[in-house]
């Protein structure tokens, strides 16, 4: 028969918890080039999703896409051998962008982007594309380091079938956007 822990035993041990997920935290890295690579692939997605509306390509739209997917699983994946842990919050916040500075920035960027590229500025599609591929990374960037001062309250993400929703009404968006196109 097992014993039950004291008070104390279970405060020393909820204490030993916190400290090394307190250690953990700021033991969390990103790999080289990490924010940069995120900041260029939601710039191209940006850019060739405005090209594609402006000009009627399907296929750079859909280009964009794969290569923003293409860098997305390749960070995650060289992040979680880095860190040998998977972050709560860190895939759906700070590569997908859900959280509202991301999620912000890249709907004003790629709105204004979509706006130039049906009036054929394409020197304002660059722009616009790069400072919301820029404010998306840093918002990413800020994310972590509030992860890293209180890993407790940012260490949940968007549930799976959040994301999911999310990302069939954006398609759904998209196809229609695609249609009236």
């Amino acid at each position: 028969m097992e014993s039950k822990p004291t008070r104390a035993e279970a405060a020393a041990a909820l204490r030993d918890a916190e400290a090394s997920r307190a250690a953990i935290a700021h033991g969390v890295a990103t790999p080289s080039w990490f924010f940069t690579s995120i900041a260029v692939a939601i710039s191209v997605q940006i850019a060739t999703t405005a090209i594609g509306l402006g000009d009627g390509s399907v296929w750079v739209l859909v280009a964009g896409l794969a290569f923003f997917a293409a860098v997305a699983v390749t960070q995650l994946a060289r992040f979680r051998r880095r860190n040998g842990v998977w972050l709560g919050g860190f895939a759906s916040r700070v590569v997908l962008g859900s959280g509202t500075a991301a999620s912000s920035s890249y709907v004003i960027a790629l709105g204004a982007a979509a706006w130039a590229g049906l009036e054929e500025q394409w020197w304002l599609v660059g722009l616009c594309a790069l400072g919301g591929g820029a404010a998306y990374a840093l918002s990413g960037l800020r994310w972590l380091r509030g992860y890293r001062e209180q890993p407790a309250a940012r260490a949940r993400g968007e549930s799976a079938a959040w994301l999911a929703l999310g990302g069939a009404a954006a398609l759904a968006g998209l196809a229609l956007l695609l249609i009236s196109a």
